[in-house]
């Protein structure tokens, strides 16, 4: 039994992420999760093959067994002596192995440069930059056109904006000492030569005998060979607990993060003094394995960034390919048939449209502010996000695994009834009846039970609030024992002498054993003080006292305490009713505790006086033989709105599943009232072996084992000890038939091996909530960490999100907030694309395969899509949640994706199809207007010169300068009827305008506006007119694409009725 201790892409990081706090607790983080995954591997015996090396942090040290050796072993494995130490030859030859230094993790910041600067769409604006320099120079000479100049700062400029928000959303810095010499003592007392020395500690070797005393920083992981009675560790910066370790000469346990004959690197001597001999240095040292890992956690994308990336490379591919097609057919073809109709600096030019035409460059702007919107929003809702990039994530969740105490229930824990073997009150009856001066036959039971309420308890009032009402004292403490602790203060029975301040006079605590997670209860030794007298000669001195769960010590009881203070053997029948008692309780969703008592005169081995270490071992020695007080059933109300919170998010498709360290049937019976389970028939580990299911998925691959939607819903209930016996096979039972789980009694290490074994299936998603030290590696491991604000700072810097107030409620926001990040991401690239992309190109394609002018120039086509586009799509950022959004499932992060071919049909063949006919017929209308009719603007190629159709070539550009412009009015104004379509999925724009209503979305119009006024500054800036030949336009050019915005939204609002109309229909599965 494990001993208590005595007595990206997408994200702006979080602000103070890099503080030292937070390096300590990403340290804190690694060593939880390497002591849990040492001891998976001891726990599942893992062989491996002889001889063979493994660089996985835990097998390494599952490997160290210095610990379990004897002193005199140690001795002779290292070739040291106690009294000579190492002689200076020996310190010489170790010395090359390497000095005492833990070295900092690479940073490798020249790669995040590179990917700041070349990463996502970058890559391809480079490649358009260094074309256009070299069609200005040399190609374009001798008179190169400064419109090519003009053109290469704008892609430039585009490249710095970009580059700027990748470096801020994909901030990845390493958290994990900086500043690692603090974590190294720069001194270390040794003998050598069988002389005391103070060397350097980074000189420190292997086998050297290092002497420590109160204050000093262990320089190397030691292995203890003399401790004082007193010593203890302060291990805080690995662990984040602030109790104090004692050290021992002797092995705790087979886990040599946890055994405590060993001190490590970095930790501290907080009392007495200690001998140890060196086993590891430096990089080789525990802190250093997790500082090495910390620097090689490879950084993962995130849901959105992956989906993000998947559209980059799909984009890349297809503007690259058709930039390089360009420029063979112009080398191959329109050079030779055709030499009069482009140079090499214009082809060049011309082809940089297939890269800025086919490529989003707002993209990257879009999604980031995207983000940066909703987490103000989530904010606003007392949910912090720490990495923006994880938010989308939210919207995936599809398995939540939600902790009980302060999360689904309100955290404040009540006393509600007192039982002894042979009676049962309610606290309020206590009060009532038994507190009077004159009450003739109060149980006697209640004096042993006061007694071990108030004296074995971890809590304690803050003496600041001394002065208030028990109820509203301040206490320091868990919320069990400070349920106790202020049912016990407020206990007084004057016919007993039952009286607190009496109570606490009379004994003093010389033992305690804090509660943990593992054991389950919390031990105290209390002695009477020497100056009160003892009015029965019967009454013991000293008393073992120990407070926990019933299931835990009702083994290591052999008698019971009747109401009226006699002691009767605690048969096997007797045992029955206190468990049917237990479970009758706790099926009301109480937790039971159970308090016990034991003289110290029947210890055999105990002495006063006892040095900790050994008290320590003989109290587990003699845990049993302990009376049964009596117990105690806790109230910890369900929160009121948790229920309906529980209802939103299982009707969005998520699985809530209970994981918790109460028993199973307070567990179980709190799972009910706030709906997490429905069934009335709930399976055990017994039941679920036994059933038809039991080989349903024998050989199938993990993504296929879940739940299946004809199965109906099945509840199971498995506690720590079940889940100790799983096998894989067992774990594919329980995530691929039940939906309602509960997992009851469970210790930190399985709630790990919960959340790895549910992400291994079923392509689940999974979220976890948890607040304590020990969550620390569950909440990393999972996809979605979610830390309480009221939590310890080592679950917080573990968590990706924060619930600042602490309300499960709060996770349907972060859920509904996540699924409208990908929502909106998916609207603003289906605004985005039609004419950012597919329009612009078509002008590229008319112009390099039907030997038309371009009919949008370069220096158009960039700012439509940095600007315009931009600009007008940070409206999407601001919409609302469409009604149905958390009705629909979860989204499968692996296989459902961003873009797909219903999203890439809305663009090219739906939207798009609409709206470059229309841009493409104001050009052939404006041409048309000047005496050029279709024939004559279409397959011109080199006839496009001095004398075509009697004009002037200073006319033919002016004709081509004015149709650019028109072409650029034309789609800025069609995404008017673009933008608006895209804001519903399904919903009618007259349920759904953006002026008023519940979908308003005053953002919309602004973006128009804005809009236009970029367009009039293009067109009438003196400046941008000299540079690149934009020109003012024809009246009747501003007024006639308003006609295309309605007609795009016209047809798009047909399409949205025939999908509510016929939801079966084909167009309806052709709807993104």
């Amino acid at each position: 039994m494990q001993r208590s201790s005595a007595s990206n892409y997408g994200v702006p990081p979080s602000q103070g992420s890099g503080s030292e706090a937070g390096k300590d607790h990403e340290v804190q983080i690694q060593y939880r999760t390497l002591s849990i995954h040492v001891d998976s591997i001891v726990d599942q015996k893992q062989k491996q093959a002889g001889g063979s090396k493994t660089t996985d942090p835990a097998s390494a040290i599952r490997q160290i067994d210095v610990h379990r050796l004897a002193v005199d072993e140690v001795y002779t494995r290292f070739s040291t002596s106690p009294t000579v130490g190492l002689e200076n030859d020996a310190v010489q030859r170790r010395s090359k192995d390497g000095k005492n230094v833990i070295s900092a993790p690479p940073t490798q910041y020249w790669k995040k440069a590179l990917n700041y600067v070349f990463g996502g769409f970058n890559f391809l604006m480079w490649i358009a930059f260094i074309v256009t320099v070299l069609s200005y120079e040399p190609l374009g000479l001798p008179h190169p056109a400064v419109f090519n100049l003009g053109v290469a700062v704008l892609l430039l400029l585009v490249i710095v904006v970009s580059a700027t928000f990748y470096a801020l959303v994909d901030w990845h810095a390493s958290r994990i000492m900086n500043s690692i010499k603090t974590l190294i003592a720069e001194e270390a007392s040794v003998i050598r030569d069988g002389k005391h020395q103070t060397v350097p500690a980074r000189d420190l070797v292997v086998g050297d005998v290092v002497t420590l005393s109160m204050g000093d920083r262990v320089p190397a992981d030691l292995r203890l060979v003399q401790v004082s009675s007193d010593v203890r560790f302060d291990r805080s910066l690995l662990t984040g607990e602030s109790d104090m370790i004692p050290g021992m000469l002797d092995l705790t346990s087979e886990n040599a993060l946890e055994t405590r004959n060993l001190a490590l690197t970095s930790t501290f001597v907080v009392q007495g003094n200690c001998t140890g001999v060196v086993f590891a240095v430096g990089d080789k040292s525990v802190m250093g394995r997790i500082v090495a890992m910390s620097g090689k956690n490879k950084f993962k994308l995130t849901t959105v960034q992956k989906e993000i990336w998947f559209f980059t490379k799909i984009v890349s591919t297809l503007a690259l390919g058709l930039f390089a097609l360009s420029l063979i057919i112009w080398a191959a073809w329109l050079r030779r048939s055709f030499p009069g109709f482009e140079t090499a600096s214009g082809a060049i030019i011309n082809s940089i449209g297939c890269l800025t035409a086919f490529v989003p460059q707002g993209l990257p702007v879009c999604v980031a502010l995207s983000l940066t919107i909703v987490a103000k929003r989530m904010a606003k809702r007392n949910v912090l996000v720490k990495n923006l990039a994880t938010i989308e994530t939210l919207g995936c969740m599809s398995v939540l695994c939600s902790d009980k105490t302060g999360t689904l229930t309100i955290g404040k824990m009540s006393v509600q009834n007192i039982a002894f073997f042979d009676a049962e009150f309610h606290v309020g009856e206590i009060k009532q009846n038994l507190s009077a001066e004159e009450v003739p036959s109060a149980p006697a039971a209640f004096v042993a039970l006061h007694q071990v309420a108030r004296l074995c308890n971890g809590a304690k009032f803050d003496s600041s609030s001394a002065h208030l009402p028990v109820e509203e004292r301040q206490v320091k403490g868990d919320a069990t024992d400070t349920a106790v602790l202020r049912f016990a203060e407020e206990l007084s029975i004057p016919t007993l002498g039952v009286d607190t301040p009496s109570l606490l006079a009379s004994f003093e605590k010389i033992f305690e054993i804090p509660f943990n997670s593992r054991n389950k209860w919390m031990l105290s030794v209390v002695q009477r003080c020497s100056e009160k007298q003892i009015d029965l000669q019967s009454e013991p001195e000293r008393w073992m006292l120990v407070k926990g769960g019933p299931d835990v010590l009702f083994p290591k009881c052999s008698e019971v305490m009747n109401a009226d203070g006699t002691v009767s053997p605690l048969t096997q029948s007797l045992r029955s009713k206190l468990f049917a008692l237990q479970e009758r309780w706790s099926s009301e969703g109480q937790r039971v505790l159970a308090l016990c008592r034991r003289s110290m005169d029947s210890v055999v081995g105990f002495a006063p006086g006892m040095v900790a270490n050994d008290m320590e071992d003989l109290m587990y020695a003699n845990l049993r033989g302990l009376t049964l007080v009596g117990l105690v059933g806790i109230r910890d109300p369900a929160r009121e709105d948790v229920p309906d919170a529980v209802r939103i998010i299982r009707r969005a498709g998520v699985k809530v599943f209970m994981v918790t360290g109460d028993f199973k049937l307070t567990a179980l019976a709190i799972a009910r009232q706030v709906g997490i389970v429905t069934q009335e028939k709930v399976d055990n580990l017994k039941d679920m072996r036994s059933s038809d299911l039991a080989k349903r998925y024998a050989g199938l691959e993990p993504s296929v084992i879940k739940p299946r939607d004809d199965d109906g819903v099945r509840a199971l209930i498995l506690t720590g000890d079940d889940i100790e016996t799983l096998e894989e096979a067992d774990w594919d039972m329980v995530l691929g038939n039940y939906s309602e789980i509960v997992f009851a009694r469970t210790t930190p290490e399985q709630k790990l091996r919960i959340v790895e074994q549910t992400k291994a299936r079923g392509d689940n998603t999974v979220a976890v909530t948890g607040d304590g030290v020990n969550d620390a590696p569950a909440l990393k491991a999972a996809d979605i960490g979610v830390a309480m604000g009221a939590g310890s700072d080592v679950a917080k810097e573990a968590a990706s999100m924060i619930l600042l107030n602490n309300d499960f409620t709060s996770i349907v926001v972060a859920i509904e907030m996540g699924r409208l990040v990908f929502d909106n991401l998916k609207k603003v690239i289906l605004y985005l694309m039609p004419a950012g992309t597919y329009t612009e190109f078509m002008t590229v394609f008319c112009n390099v395969f039907l030997g038309m002018q371009l009919a949008l120039s370069s220096y158009l086509q960039v700012c439509f899509s940095i600007t315009n586009d931009v600009v007008m799509s940070i409206s999407l950022m601001y919409e609302k949640p469409e009604s149905d959004l958390m009705l629909r499932k979860p989204r499968n992060a692996r296989t459902d994706r961003l873009t797909d071919w219903r999203f890439f049909f809305q663009i090219y063949l739906f939207i798009g199809l609409m709206m470059w006919p229309c841009a493409m017929s104001m050009w052939f209308l404006y041409m048309d207007q000047q005496g050029l009719g279709f024939h004559d603007v279409i397959l011109v190629y080199d006839k496009w010169a001095e004398g075509y159709k009697g004009y002037t070539l200073d006319q033919l550009t002016h004709f081509v300068n004015v149709g650019q412009c028109i072409y650029y009015v034309t789609i800025f104004f069609m995404q008017y009827g673009g933008l608006l379509a895209v804001r519903n999925r399904r919903v009618s724009i007259l349920q759904s305008n953006p002026l008023w209503g519940p979908r308003r979305n005053l953002v919309v119009p602004i973006g128009m506006t804005a809009t236009a006024l970029i367009a009039v500054v293009n067109l009438y800036g003196p400046g941008l007119q000299q540079v690149f030949d934009t020109t003012p336009i024809p009246g009747m050019f501003w007024g006639i694409p308003f006609a295309f915005a309605l007609g795009i939204l016209t047809v798009d609002e047909v399409r949205k009725l025939i999908v509510r109309t016929y939801p079966n229909s084909f167009v309806a599965k052709m709807a993104w």
